[in-house]
């Protein structure tokens, strides 16, 4: 009768794992690169906020992050690099930069901020082992977003940024 607890807890610990709050993970296959990130909670954090931050986007002839020209049709071995840089683009000027009084969606930017700081970590490690090239492609990719971004006044381009991430997050999910 001793021995008839184990197998009980291994059931229960069976269905914790299934139950945890992973149902959100997505797995990015970046080229050679593969990441694992949350990327529901991402969309949710944004949700909270894309309202009151696209409501301060006053320039609509305007998109930084052209879902044609420079996300999507992306070749998988240039993914890896081109996120690397959004990425960096993000952390170092649009989620510093981003000016509001309101605490809330300080600290919804701020959870952003994290779970790219941890994707920015692991696609730091594929470029450190190799896996993570940066082709013509990417950076011609690149240098497009970064030339919308600067056609912009500084406060500008980082609310339409902002407002766009819906379209990175989009882009990071459709990833394959």
């Amino acid at each position: 009768m001793k021995g008839s607890g184990l197998p009980l807890c291994i059931l229960v610990a069976v269905f914790y794992l299934s139950w945890t709050p992973s149902a959100g993970l997505k797995i990015l296959h970046l080229g050679s690169c593969v990441v694992t990130t949350n990327l529901q909670e991402m969309h949710n954090g944004f949700s909270e906020i894309r309202d009151t931050v696209q409501a301060k986007d006053k320039i609509i002839d305007i998109r930084i992050l052209r879902k044609t020209e420079s996300l999507q049709d992306t070749k998988p071995a240039d993914q890896c690099c081109l996120l690397r840089h959004i990425l960096r683009l993000y952390l170092n000027t649009v989620f510093k930069n981003y000016q509001t009084p309101d605490h809330h969606i300080l600290r919804k930017i701020s959870s952003l901020a994290n779970s790219f700081l941890t994707i920015k970590k692991d696609l730091r490690l594929c470029h450190a082992h190799m896996t993570c090239p940066c082709g013509e492609e990417a950076k011609e990719k690149y240098s497009q977003i970064l030339s919308h971004f600067e056609e912009l006044e500084p406060q500008e381009a980082v609310v339409k940024a902002l407002g766009e991430l819906d379209i990175l997050l989009r882009w990071m999910e459709e990833t394959e």
